[in-house]
């Protein structure tokens, strides 16, 4: 079973991969790459002076490959059931169980509304500071909980508080992701032999 399937593959999405699979979780990231991103150019991202939007997503797409999440390019996830203790996550030619679901889709809210989430007087996935939804082990992320902030940062962020809640709920205590510059030398290392 997988741990976590993130639906989405924007920032919010990579950056919720990113942080469960560099901390052990197995996690599977399903993409249609139908983000705004392609049509974005990046001055406004910290840490980013400048970068066309595909080549940011090609960029962090290697980053969480390199932790060994498993993408699925070009996949659409076309429904999401509370199965027993999990959840069924259904796709064109397969289904795929986990443990936690991060939704990153962006404004569709569809999967979201189809699994029972609580929405706001603005049409928003109800989140709480941790992305958590009303449905226990699900999350909702950037442009889903937000009525009109659809910043690639804000959405990195809230992917980011996601997967530190998970981690948190899979660790049994407040999980903090927090590199030493020993650390770097290993994964930088990693990063530049994948590119």
């Amino acid at each position: 079973m997988a741990n976590v399937i993130v639906v989405g593959g924007g920032p919010a999405g990579l950056s919720a991969a990113l942080f469960t699979a560099k901390n052990g979780l197995d996690t599977h990231v399903f993409d249609t790459d139908e983000t705004w991103m392609h049509k974005a150019h990046l001055f406004n991202y910290l840490g980013v002076g400048s970068t066309d939007g595909t080549n940011f997503l090609e960029t962090a797409r290697r980053q969480v490959e390199t932790f060994d999440a498993e993408r699925h390019p070009d996949t659409e996830v076309t429904a999401v059931e509370e199965s027993g203790d999990g959840f069924t996550v259904s796709t064109a030619d397969d289904e795929y169980e986990a443990d936690y679901v991060v939704l990153a889709t962006g404004a569709n809210r569809d999967l979201a509304e189809e699994l029972g989430c609580e929405f706001t007087d603005d049409d928003v996935v109800d989140a709480e500071v941790s992305m958590q939804t009303s449905v226990e082990d699900v999350y909702a992320t950037g442009a889903m909980v937000r009525a009109e902030e659809w910043q690639a940062v804000i959405s990195a962020g809230d992917g980011a508080a996601a997967a530190l809640n998970i981690l948190s709920k899979e660790k049994g205590d407040h999980y903090h992701d927090f590199d030493v510059p020993g650390d770097a030398d290993r994964v930088m290392g990693s990063l530049v032999d994948e590119a």
